[in-house]
């Protein structure tokens, strides 16, 4: 039976950045998935994934920190300067790189570049065992180490990290429990060739029925987000990509102009937060610990920002001469990552529901805020920064 330091479940983009960020501190890390990530076709023409996120300059840094920043395919990702927002023409709302000395805010890019770049590292770290295709069947969490069944073998570690997303299969093991809701609304994901020159702003506005998002990603391409009732919602996603089209003309911005739909999906807007990140063995991060609204793209930066504490807490213990598994280690990842993830929570439930009320004093209010914050100074200037991670 082979024993670990660290057995790390999931191996997508926080799975993956946790595996090489623990070996990175000398730990000897498995890391195991379900399913082995497609490459993508040499020749460059493979249509965008659906799945993409819009990676912040802490996430940015992080990656170039692991390492895996160098296998992302550049041709495949956009950098984004500005982000607008607006209700009313008169609320209208930008945050610029430049208010904070940056020459960008971030990337938009597909989760499995991300996962690829971070593969390539992990195939090249001796101090980690890649178990794919391998799942969990059970484990058992003992006072000194983990005993972990999986379908070939059996292993041990001393501890076993999470980072199997929302519906994680060992918080359920754990006994961990969650609290949360679902949402009315449901979102859509929708890949459009755009008849206008590429991008540097990615944009929201927002409408009675829910904000719609636009994403810039290379060349004539984006990806647009579509929030309503889910009734809505199931009905534009079973229209022809032409049918399609002709409804998002009819209910996006004029300056968003004319589409071609390339590609479609939809998914149910959740919100769940583990009761306990750390239980005696387990540890829990990304969306197996906390899932948010999607509303400011902030899920996989937050899942970013639980890797880093994780492995600074680690790195602290380490370096004063202590376990790297120790209770008090592990209770400090949870102090440093709980109360910021509960705060960005609830800021974009807050936001939420603010631009999901009616009332027209309500409205009047929140498009006020937005009047007053495109003229904010050195506070939006801090607010744009703390989004950021810098």
């Amino acid at each position: 039976m082979t024993t670990y330091d660290c057995a790390i479940v999931g191996g997508g983009m926080i799975g993956a950045a946790t595996a090489v960020a623990l070996a990175d501190l000398g730990l000897k890390i498995a890391l195991i998935e379900r399913f082995q990530p497609a490459a993508f076709e040499v020749n460059g023409t493979e249509p965008f994934d659906l799945r993409i996120s819009a990676i912040s300059l802490n996430s940015q840094q992080l990656l170039e920190t692991l390492g895996a920043w160098p296998y992302i395919d550049q041709s495949r990702i956009c950098q984004y300067k500005r982000l607008g927002v607006w209700e009313d023409d008169f609320a209208y709302t930008e945050f610029n790189a430049q208010e904070i000395g940056r020459a960008h805010l971030g990337y938009m890019m597909e989760n499995r570049q991300i996962q690829l770049a971070l593969w390539q590292v992990i195939q090249q770290h001796a101090s980690i065992s890649l178990l794919a295709p391998e799942q969990v069947k059970q484990f058992t969490n003992k006072a000194d180490q983990v005993t972990i069944e999986l379908g070939e073998q059996n292993i041990t570690a001393k501890l076993l990290i999470a980072a199997d997303g929302a519906n994680s299969q060992i918080r359920q093991l754990a006994n961990i429990g969650v609290t949360g809701w679902d949402y009315a609304q449901s979102a859509m994901l929708i890949n459009v060739a755009t008849s206008i020159e590429q991008q540097d702003i990615t944009w929201q506005k927002f409408y009675p029925t829910g904000p719609v998002a636009f994403l810039p990603m290379p060349g004539n391409n984006a990806s647009l987000v579509w929030y309503h009732n889910k009734a809505e919602i199931n009905r534009l996603a079973a229209l022809s990509n032409e049918q399609l089209a002709v409804e998002i003309a009819n209910s996006f911005p004029e300056k968003l102009g004319e589409v071609n739909v390339l590609g479609k999906g939809a998914f149910n807007l959740t919100r769940r937060h583990a009761n306990h990140y750390v239980s005696g063995r387990v540890v829990l991060l990304g969306d197996a610990a906390h899932t948010i609204n999607p509303l400011a793209g902030q899920g996989v930066n937050l899942g970013f920002k639980d890797v880093k504490a994780l492995q600074m807490a680690m790195a602290k213990a380490i370096g004063e001469g202590k376990a790297f598994d120790d209770p008090a280690t592990l209770a400090s990842y949870e102090r440093a990552r709980r109360s910021d993830n509960l705060m960005m929570m609830s800021g974009m439930d807050a936001i939420y529901q603010t631009f999901t009320h009616q009332s027209p004093v309500v409205k009047f209010v929140r498009n006020l805020g937005l009047f007053a914050a495109q003229r904010a100074g050195k506070l939006k200037s801090k607010a744009l920064a703390y989004a950021c991670g810098v």
